[in-house]
């Protein structure tokens, strides 16, 4: 089968009416989840790297769930991964050495800042909610928007971003290329000095390196006791309210484009809707891509708030709220609200140790 436009890619139509939220969801998880593009994270139950490892088969003691657990990315260059970790630490990639990458994605956050929106050069604010960067490397597409289809590419933006790192790879690369001794590792890597490619190569190895396997991969694969009865019946009704149409695989989410605002105008009642707010629509320029984004994982979301691209939901029960009145058009009851949390927390794992 061929790969599906991403522009369009797994985006479900608007629509006032219910099947059965449930069952339209389900639906569409059925019809549409198994027909993966081809660079999506997790395809009909093998389990790939994003940018095009190998396949791994699954060790699947329950193969019949929409989850997937984490498979460990054997193809890493550990010197590689060493010198990525320094480069996504080092300030000297913004103008005025003063931001780094891990400074709106701070590793032991969540790998994001828990801010609103982030601040960048010279406080100056960011325009949408800085997503984590743990598990990236699963995601199909990278930024909210899904304008970068790697995580290399990923690297330049916040570079040339004049909101966050206010650089450009001509001063970066300047300023590198006068430490001695990183030069030294660049050529003893890659035979070269510092050049953007190579930055882009390092820092996306690193970030491959950032998965983070939580009890619910355990689970997965067979260990029942990994999650409490709580967090099971709060897996229960997250697959019994249709949450799995769109998060699902080994990212829980990550592998799909989505409107904000399904069943219910997510942006009717805000004062004025900004560029941000208009998603995939800034990529393409499409109208049916309005308010479409990318679906953001949901590892580690107990430790990501605020949610959302608007950084709207404070809290996680607030978030799961409003992802049943906009996204499935029901009004979840609290008691569900609070199951469905409790099995979340079941999907936070640790950081890799250098």
């Amino acid at each position: 089968m061929s790969a599906v436009p991403p522009s369009s890619f797994f985006v479900l139509p608007r629509s006032k009416k219910l099947l059965g939220v449930a069952g339209f969801l389900g639906l569409a998880l059925v019809l549409f989840y198994p027909f993966a593009s081809s660079d999506s994270a997790a395809q009909g139950g093998v389990v790939t790297t994003a940018h095009g490892g190998v396949p791994a088969r699954a060790a699947l003691a329950r193969p019949n769930e929409p989850l997937l657990p984490i498979q460990p990315n054997i193809d890493l260059n550990p010197a590689k991964v060493a010198l990525g970790r320094q480069l996504f630490h080092d300030p000297r990639l913004s103008r005025d050495n003063s931001v780094s990458c891990a400074s709106c994605h701070d590793l032991s956050r969540g790998g994001m800042d828990r801010r609103v929106r982030s601040l960048g050069v010279g406080q100056r604010e960011g325009v949408i909610n800085a997503p984590t960067v743990l598990n990236a490397a699963l995601n199909f597409r990278q930024f909210w928007d899904g304008r970068s289809p790697s995580l290399e590419d990923q690297v330049a933006g916040p570079i040339h971003n004049p909101l966050e790192m206010d650089s450009s790879w001509a001063e970066v690369i300047a300023k590198l290329r006068q430490d001695a001794r990183l030069e030294s590792q660049f050529i003893a890597l890659y035979k070269a000095p510092p050049a953007p490619a190579l930055v882009q190569d390092a820092i996306a190895e690193f970030e491959r390196s950032l998965l983070t396997p939580s009890r619910m991969d355990r689970w997965l694969t067979g260990d029942d006791a990994a999650l409490s009865e709580r967090e099971l019946a709060g897996y229960a009704l997250f697959k019994r309210h249709g949450c799995t149409a769109c998060h699902q695989g080994a990212n829980v989410g990550g592998n799909l484009f989505q409107r904000f605002g399904v069943m219910q105008d997510y942006f009717a009642g805000k004062p004025a809707i900004s560029a941000a707010d208009l998603g995939r629509y800034n990529v393409t320029g499409r109208e049916e891509d309005r308010h479409v984004f990318k679906v953001p994982s949901l590892r580690n979301v107990a430790r990501t708030a605020p949610y959302f691209h608007d950084g709207s939901a404070a809290t996680l029960e607030e978030a799961v709220s409003q992802m049943g009145r906009f996204q499935l058009g029901v009004e979840l009851p609290k008691q569900d609200v609070q199951l469905i949390v409790a099995f979340l927390h079941a999907l936070s794992g640790e950081v890799p140790s250098p």
